[in-house]
């Protein structure tokens, strides 16, 4: 998992984690686009690529299709659409755009997007949804075919209700970094089999894309680094009303409300402190490097399809050193796992 970044960087980086063994690169939307940070990995790269996520309203679903069909053809197929909601903040305060309602929105937008991947191979344009509605696609304006499947489309969903409906509609689900293993599968395995059911489909047909905090290293000092840093990210996900569930199914209730007392209050150190380390260790896996795989292996087979680490990137610009570290845990899980 890495952020968008300089394009020559992107790739260069996509180039050193294929080589290294990992399987794929994911990049999430924050300060860049997602869009052109794959497109610079898939001219560098033989390796799977996901936006984790690129944000939807902003963008109309026809220039998300046309994104999404050309990272696929460039990529010989190795492409997968993730998108999301973000938050009504961002969506309205930054991007100016439409948000509410969040969810049946989301909804239609994968449904358009897959029709217009219809349109892109030779079908009729005539989409009418109650948020967007397109029908003027003139061949000189449409991509045409491409020699490889449609991109799978993924989205993010965090409550049951979004994830039943990931269920229903997604090829996959981008699970939220504020996870542990009771909410994997109490909560998303659950909900994400009860949509599918729902829609006359069969759960395994729906990747759970699941990413995880990792503090690995040789010593107990890089361990901690790590640690903290997962700390905060757990606080920072955590001052999120909505997620505050996820605290509770640990027995930890008030958690949310006590990061929002400190975060009201400016004080940062003091949000990452109300992370205890009885909490930080359902989030986090911290261990030395020969023991990761071990650790990934017991925390996600069977759950995920598809093991993100949240901060290799990261921990790779600290250390250049942990790209290959972390290639040879990639390696064993992936033979451990059958893929």
């Amino acid at each position: 998992m890495a952020m968008g970044t300089n394009l020559r960087d992107t790739g260069a980086l996509a180039k050193q984690a294929a080589d290294a063994g990992f399987s794929g690169a994911l990049i999430t939307e924050s300060g860049r686009t997602a869009y052109l940070s794959c497109a610079a990995i898939a001219l560098a790269a033989d390796i799977d690529i996901l936006t984790g996520i690129a944000v939807a309203f902003p963008r109309s679903p026809m220039i998300t299709a046309s994104n999404a069909w050309e990272l696929q053809e460039a990529s010989n197929g190795r492409f997968r659409l993730g998108i999301g909601t973000q938050v009504r903040a961002h969506i309205e305060r930054r991007y100016s755009s439409e948000f509410d309602p969040p969810g049946p929105r989301l909804r239609e937008y994968v449904e358009a997007v897959r029709h217009i991947f219809k349109a892109f191979r030779g079908e009729k344009l005539d989409f009418q949804g109650k948020y967007w509605q397109m029908s003027l696609l003139p061949a000189a304006w449409s991509p045409g075919p491409i020699p490889v499947p449609d991109p799978p489309i993924d989205i993010a969903a965090v409550n049951p209700w979004m994830l039943r409906m990931a269920g229903e509609v997604a090829d996959g689900v981008h699970v939220h970094p504020l996870n542990h293993p009771t909410y994997l599968r109490d909560t998303v395995q659950s909900s994400v089999a009860e949509g599918a059911k729902a829609a006359g489909r069969d759960a395994s047909d729906v990747q759970l894309i699941v990413p995880v905090f990792t503090a690995p290293g040789d010593t107990p000092e890089v361990r901690a680094q790590w640690w903290e840093r997962a700390r905060f990210q757990v606080a920072f996900y955590g001052s999120t009303p909505n997620y505050g569930f996820i605290f509770d199914q640990l027995g930890h209730e008030g958690t949310t409300p006590r990061i929002r007392e400190k975060q009201k209050a400016g004080d940062l150190n003091g949000m990452a402190q109300v992370v205890t380390d009885d909490i930080l260790e359902h989030f986090c896996i911290a261990c030395p490097w020969d023991e990761l795989s071990d650790r990934l292996v017991d925390r996600l087979d069977g759950i995920a399809d598809r093991a993100v680490s949240y901060f290799a990137a990261a921990q790779f610009a600290d250390d250049p050193s942990t790209l290959a570290k972390w290639g040879e845990v990639a390696r064993d899980v992936v033979s451990r796992t059958g893929g």
